[in-house]
């Protein structure tokens, strides 16, 4: 009878039941309530959320970049997991932020996270040439739902409106993406941010980015699809996990008269580089 062979992992340190839970194609995560120093950011996904991808498509001591860092969910959910980061935002007030925020887990963390590199750049991520970045191991990142962040009659965006404590929008900067009023003209501009990363990720590392489809003037843009089909020319797409939340209230869009839906998930894709595949 043959020898069971060793289970032997060259992507991460995970055991084989922790690698196979990740596998799962949909996950709930309600993440805690956020910081009131990061409420200034208008979307911001959770660091815990995060560090269990960080921790699944990278080993420990490896480098991980997220090209749209915001207020830093991604650098501290490196330190956490003993990852070297690097993160560019364009913004300097969220950059600032992101920094103070990085320096304070650093401290809280201690020795587990001194020498781990976890550096904000603050850049715009579509002029990487400038930034003299080194080659990264893996990609975590999440866009600008196109230009939403405008969208008036949005629910939360009547609430940050209320607070003088909450950004609305990401900027005014005519580089930021969020600003872009054409659906076309944004996704080719985002699709060109992401496609100019491959100077600076390792042959067959991943990329993950966490999007989602938009509703607009009584429709829907497919952004996650658009974004799946469009970089799949470059990147090799490998899957998608459906991020669910459900300690979200449900409000009454349309009720009595027409469907729409109360949309509480994100399309999480993965892509892989593999230059191999490429003509």
């Amino acid at each position: 009878m043959a020898k069971k062979r060793p289970f032997r992992n060259r992507l991460n340190d995970l055991s084989p039941k922790e690698w196979l839970k990740f596998q799962k194609s949909w996950f709930i995560h309600n993440p805690p309530p956020r910081r009131k120093d990061v409420m200034l950011h208008p979307a911001k996904f959770p660091e815990t959320m995060a560090q269990e991808f960080v921790e699944f498509f990278t080993k420990r001591g490896q480098t991980v970049l997220d090209p749209m860092v915001g207020t830093g969910s991604t650098l501290v959910a490196c330190l956490r997991a003993g990852r070297h980061s690097i993160g560019i935002e364009l913004n300097s007030t969220y950059a600032n932020i992101a920094r103070q925020i990085v320096a304070e887990e650093r401290d809280g963390l201690g020795e587990t996270a001194a020498e781990l590199r976890a550096e904000v750049v603050t850049g715009d991520a579509a002029q990487l040439s400038d930034l003299n970045l080194p080659i990264v191991d893996y990609v975590l990142t999440s866009p600008p739902y196109w230009d939403m962040l405008h969208s008036r009659g949005a629910e939360t965006q009547r609430t940050r409106r209320a607070s003088p404590d909450m950004d609305v929008i990401y900027s005014d900067d005519p580089a930021d993406l969020g600003n872009i009023p054409e659906y076309d003209k944004f996704i080719d501009r985002l699709v060109a941010v992401y496609v100019g990363l491959k100077p600076y990720i390792r042959p067959r590392a991943y990329l993950t980015i966490i999007v989602k489809n938009v509703k607009k003037g009584g429709r829907i843009y497919p952004l996650a699809w658009d974004l799946a089909r469009r970089l799949g020319e470059d990147y090799t797409l490998k899957d998608e996990r459906i991020w669910c939340q459900d300690d979200v209230r449900l409000a009454p869009y349309g009720l009595g008269s027409a469907w729409v839906s109360n949309t509480f998930h994100h399309y999480c894709l993965q892509f892989r580089y593999q230059p191999e595949m490429q003509d």
